[in-house]
């Protein structure tokens, strides 16, 4: 498989929910503990359109685009005696067919397909994610000056090292017994606070899967024109899947 992949982050929007732990947790793999802020756990969508991923050494010409979106929770793990931040990935999608073709196939992480649709402009982006069952989504968010009073980040520092310290994303593979991991390098990290006008999410809103009063919608942040790295499958298959 392909160890290496590189790009640029256009745009990348993190939707952030904060949960009651104990629900959190039932949605986690054995080994995996929310990861908490103030109290809280935290999942949500992270809707990113990459451009130029391309493997080490490629020229950026051939690099390709494609909208993606995964549905995860904060979260740690011990790890030879050490605790890991990373996030887990309850499931991925993408608008490339060469994403969802090779997805655990050529390389780690399966990806499901779905039609992303995206309006945007310097100060709005509206997204819609229509995808199978339980994972359609829409999202409208707005520039904005500060997180929400409410944030269980207390800051925009705050969040930005929360979501930093945890590079690693651990998904089911394709027999869904184990884990792939996917491991995200920047070249600078900068988030910057959103405003949310429209946020609606079939897995989240499930009130089967999350009762009433154990979510509330909690933040979004942006990042834009980041160069990345992503490294596939150090840390890979080391949990078995929910």
């Amino acid at each position: 498989m392909i160890g290496r992949a590189r790009g640029t982050i256009a745009r990348r929007i993190l939707l952030n929910y904060r949960i009651d732990p104990v629900v959190a947790a039932a949605h986690l793999p054995p080994g995996f503990t929310p990861k908490l802020a103030n109290g809280y756990a935290i999942g949500g969508i992270c809707l990113i359109r990459l451009e130029h991923v391309r493997p080490p050494g490629a020229p950026r010409a051939l690099g390709i685009a494609s909208e993606n979106a995964a549905h995860r929770y904060a979260a740690f793990r011990m790890d030879r005696g050490a605790r890991e931040d990373c996030v887990y990935i309850a499931r991925r999608h993408s608008s490339s067919r060469l994403n969802t073709t090779l997805g655990g196939r050529l390389v780690p992480t399966v990806h499901h397909p779905a039609h992303i649709s995206v309006s945007e402009d310097d100060e709005v982006i509206d997204l819609a994610l229509s995808a199978e069952g339980e994972w359609a989504a829409r999202v409208r968010v707005r520039r904005a000056m500060d997180l929400p009073r409410s944030s269980a980040f207390g800051s925009l520092e705050g969040a930005s090292e929360y979501f930093r310290s945890a590079a690693v994303g651990y998904s089911p593979r394709r027999d869904g017994t184990r884990l792939d991991a996917l491991r995200l390098e920047t070249a600078r990290w900068e988030v910057r606070p959103l405003l949310v006008e429209i946020a609606e999410s079939r897995y989240f809103g499930d009130r089967t899967l999350f009762p009433e009063g154990s979510i509330e919608l909690d933040c979004a942040l942006l990042m834009k024109n980041v160069d990345h790295e992503w490294r596939f499958g150090e840390r890979a298959s080391t949990a078995a899947a929910a």
